[in-house]
């Protein structure tokens, strides 16, 4: 007769056996079918555990042709101590499978340890995890039922209402993780290879920046630091601050086999080293190709590196995020000292001061009103209601006129700012 040996691993193995023949001979050619040891296979049919080697099969009561019984590995001893069936088929899986093997080594490496050389240590911290698990909903199951014990309780209601909210969350990203695991991935930045004044640089692309900027080191290097007109200097603000040391207004840059010349705002600072901006990508109609994976300018494509190609800096977190260069070369705002100047790039009037930056970064300079005093804002709110709100981020302009606004009320104040 025809028989089928299905393991919990999804392995089907069948077989033509006699229904005479003893057990202990079918799980020797199970053996070599499935590599499971006899002292370790276990049968089961129909919800009955074989258990009898020299009893025939006819005699256990294996009588239908084309039946299916289900072979499992029994729980292996080790040490002494019996390690638990479901552990080790996970066990067995996860060494199986070198993705899965290489997923669990990043998130928990002790847990990855113990299936590659202790069968036991595994079980152990398996079932670890699963009492805290256990316990954790425990505790969630009697939180809740003593939140509903009073339905007119409105802190245990609001509660009610965040645990319901973080149920929510936690289905859309079990959802995410299902059906779009590649959103919980890093993605790897937008760089080309660029010359600047014929040394190689590795240029981070950036359209979301409105100017092109550099480190001082990177200028330094590049030999362009005899050309920073120290005029542009100033403070560029952001997700931070930076000083911004000057402009280089024309450089010569290189993309492929095309020269292009370039404006360069140098700051401070060692994150990026050159960060090719939004002024340049459209003075030139560059367009960024994510489908071909290439910066495609003036007929030239320029392909984006690879992750084991970027420079340490890039793969690293910098002093400086690429998104905080963003922001300080958006032109979210910049003032700097005065410095020496002959009169402005228009040439017009003699030579005066310069007082440096312009109100946004790279803007055109121009004269400074003389620095004043902020002038005091009268009011009859409470100095007390005017201090919180500004706690919470909002200028003393803004949180008086919340509370004219609120008349008054700090509570309704603080949420007309948010």
């Amino acid at each position: 007769m025809q028989l089928t040996f299905v393991t919990d691993l999804g392995q089907s193995y069948s077989m033509d056996i006699d229904s005479g023949m003893e057990l202990e001979n079918v799980m020797a050619l199970l053996e070599a079918e499935s590599g499971i040891p006899v002292g370790e296979q276990s049968i089961t049919y129909n919800g009955r555990d074989l258990g009898a080697p020299k009893s025939t099969l006819r005699e256990l009561g294996v009588n239908e042709d084309n039946a299916m019984l289900l072979l499992r590995r029994k729980v292996p001893n080790v040490a002494g101590r019996a390690v638990e069936q479901d552990s080790e088929m996970m066990r067995l899986q996860l060494l199986g499978d070198p993705d899965l093997m290489r997923q669990l080594r990043e998130t928990q490496p002790d847990l990855a340890n113990a299936a590659q050389s202790n069968p036991q240590r595994f079980a152990e911290l398996l079932r670890q995890t699963r009492d805290r698990a256990m316990d954790a909903e425990m505790q969630r199951q009697r939180e809740i039922e003593h939140l509903n014990a009073d339905p007119f309780d409105v802190e245990a209601q609001r509660r009610i209402e965040e645990a319901i909210r973080q149920q929510a969350v936690m289905e859309n990203m079990e959802h995410a993780l299902e059906y779009s695991p590649e959103s919980f991935g890093k993605v790897t930045m937008l760089y080309i290879p660029v010359e600047v004044n014929s040394r190689p640089v590795i240029a981070f692309v950036d359209s979301g920046a409105q100017q092109t900027i550099m480190n001082s080191e990177c200028a330094e290097a590049c030999g362009i630091m005899r050309l920073l007109d120290q005029r542009f200097s100033g403070i560029a603000r952001g997700v931070g601050t930076a000083k911004i040391l000057g402009r280089v207004h024309s450089a010569q840059l290189k993309l492929a086999d095309v020269h292009l010349p370039c404006s360069i705002t140098v700051m401070e600072g060692s994150g990026v080293d050159f960060l090719l901006g939004l002024d340049m990508l459209k003075a030139h109609q560059a367009c960024i190709d994510l489908a071909k994976g290439v910066l495609r300018i003036q007929g030239r494509e320029v392909q984006f590196l690879s992750e084991h190609e970027l420079p340490e800096k890039a793969r690293d977190k910098p002093d400086m995020t690429p998104e905080e260069m963003e922001r300080l070369a958006a032109g979210t705002g910049a003032g700097g000292g005065a410095g020496p100047s002959a009169g402005g790039p228009s040439g017009r009037g003699p030579p005066t001061s310069f007082p440096g930056g312009g109100h946004t970064l790279g803007a055109a300079p121009g004269a400074a009103p003389p620095p004043r005093a902020p002038a005091a804002t009268s009011t009859s709110h409470d100095e007390t209601h005017i201090r919180m709100l500004m706690d919470l981020g909002a200028t003393r302009e803004v949180a008086i006129s919340s509370l004219d606004a609120a008349g008054g009320n700090v509570d309704v104040a603080a949420s007309l700012l948010f």
